[in-house]
């Protein structure tokens, strides 16, 4: 049979006190009752001031006991107090000219501490959960097993049931298992209960008592995309509108004309030549107005582009030589492949070039262009010697151009190829000189 271990008899922390006070007037006391009890004293006074002895011993230990004890019991309270939330409890006596006192007044003070810290903290809670129940986007968190943890009113009336009903559920039960694998800048179709449409899907990562939480927000893209399709379709029908206007009112303006003069008896001598004129200016602003279609359908209809592996030096050298009215100095650089779609990268520096030539056939000037590489970019530069942009907001505006010949649509079908590409156009004027400089970026 196995063997106990002994018990160890631990003095508590009263016990410990007691026998120290019993250590420190021990001594007295038995030297005392000594001196009481073999001396020349009577029975009577030899038990007299030995219980006044004893009662005053136990009264002086209980006394020190409690005036210990009693102060250590209070900042336990107190500290209890504090773990339980209750910061309104004060210690009495706290002092700063006291050792006891200051540790009473540093609780006080740490317990005041504590109070402020939750009030803020409430404070900030109750504003944080104003602000989810009025914004009008959807917001979720999910715990590592992704199981609803929290959402927000715009997530109850999407979902379409309270937040009781939601609680605890996975995110495939919920619909919102695609939401964590879809990429940040992508629109998502999803369809809930309380509505269908495109949403902008943010995600991110917190942690909560260490462990990993998603936070998931959806934005409904829907009214936003409409709204820009309603600005764009005006946008459009002004456009058109302003340019088939300037084109049928002189053509009706021109008929009207040559129908009163048809009408005219006897007919003038010249009138062979005034219904030449008039037809031909008829036939001009007809020829105007079926260029500008087929631009508007070219800019329309811009199909997606088909990636291939070009020499960017033989694509920049064969655009310099398709201009036929000024020399295109092209500087030479290094050596690149770039993925693209040569047929549309190509339209695009015929553009640029051909706009670069007609500012510089102005000024008699010259043009370059070149390319390079700059971090995770392609660059490929076109430089003018012309008199520079003076209108630089329209210069994407589709349909919008100085030239009395010109489209409108050829810098802004450059610039939705090069967007296309997953690139950028830009044009500003040079810092050198008088001029301009287009700037085709291009990933590598």
């Amino acid at each position: 049979m196995a063997r106990k271990p002994k018990d160890r008899y631990r003095f508590s922390h009263q016990g410990k006190l007691t026998w120290l006070i019993l250590g420190a007037v021990g001594p007295a006391i038995v030297t005392l009752m000594l001196i009481l009890w073999f001396g020349n004293y009577s029975g009577k006074v030899q038990w007299t001031i030995t219980l006044v002895i004893l009662i005053s011993v136990g009264a002086f230990i209980s006394a020190a006991r409690d005036h210990v004890i009693h102060p250590l019991q209070t900042m336990s309270n107190l500290l209890a107090a504090l773990r339980e939330g209750d910061y309104s409890i004060r210690a009495r006596g706290a002092r700063a000219d006291d050792a006891l006192g200051e540790v009473l007044l540093e609780v006080n003070t740490l317990g005041e501490t504590l109070r402020v810290q939750r009030l803020g903290a409430f404070e900030a809670t109750a504003l944080l959960r104003t602000i989810m129940a009025e914004i009008n986007v959807a917001v979720f968190t999910f715990d590592p097993d992704r199981r609803l943890r929290l959402l927000n009113r715009a997530g109850e009336d999407l979902l379409g049931r309270p937040i009781d009903k939601l609680l605890g559920r996975r995110a495939d039960q919920l619909g919102l298992a695609g939401c964590f694998d879809v990429s940040a800048d992508e629109p998502l179709t999803l369809s809930f209960p309380g509505g269908t449409g495109r949403w902008r899907v943010g995600r991110s990562t917190f942690r909560e008592h260490g462990l990993p939480h998603d936070l998931l927000v959806l934005t409904d893209l829907s009214r936003t995309l409409r709204e820009e399709e309603r600005r764009a379709w005006q946008r459009i029908v002004r456009v058109l509108g302003h340019e088939m206007n300037n084109s049928l009112a002189p053509i009706k303006s021109l008929a009207g004309s040559l129908e009163t003069l048809l009408r005219r008896q006897p007919m003038p001598q010249d009138w062979k030549e005034d219904a030449e004129s008039g037809l031909k200016s008829i036939a001009s602003r007809a020829d105007s107005l079926s260029r500008f279609m087929q631009g508007y359908t070219r800019l329309a209809k811009l199909p997606p582009p088909q990636m291939e592996d070009v020499d960017l030096g033989e694509l920049v050298q064969r655009v310099a030589n398709l201009e036929p009215r000024l020399k295109v100095q092209v500087v030479p650089g290094a050596r690149l492949q770039i993925r693209a779609d040569a047929a549309q990268i190509e339209q695009v520096l015929i553009n640029l070039v051909h706009n670069a030539v007609d500012a510089t056939l102005e000024t008699s000037g010259h043009v370059e262009i070149r390319w390079r590489e700059s971090d995770d970019w392609t660059e490929v530069i076109v430089r003018d010697e012309g008199t520079g942009i003076m209108n630089p907001t329209n210069l994407f505006v589709p349909f919008f151009t100085t030239k009395p010949e010109g489209s409108g649509i050829g810098l802004t079908l450059s610039r939705q190829i090069a967007e296309a590409h997953g690139g950028t156009l830009s044009l500003t004027n040079r810092d050198d000189r008088t001029g301009a400089e287009a700037v085709l970026r291009l990933p590598r």
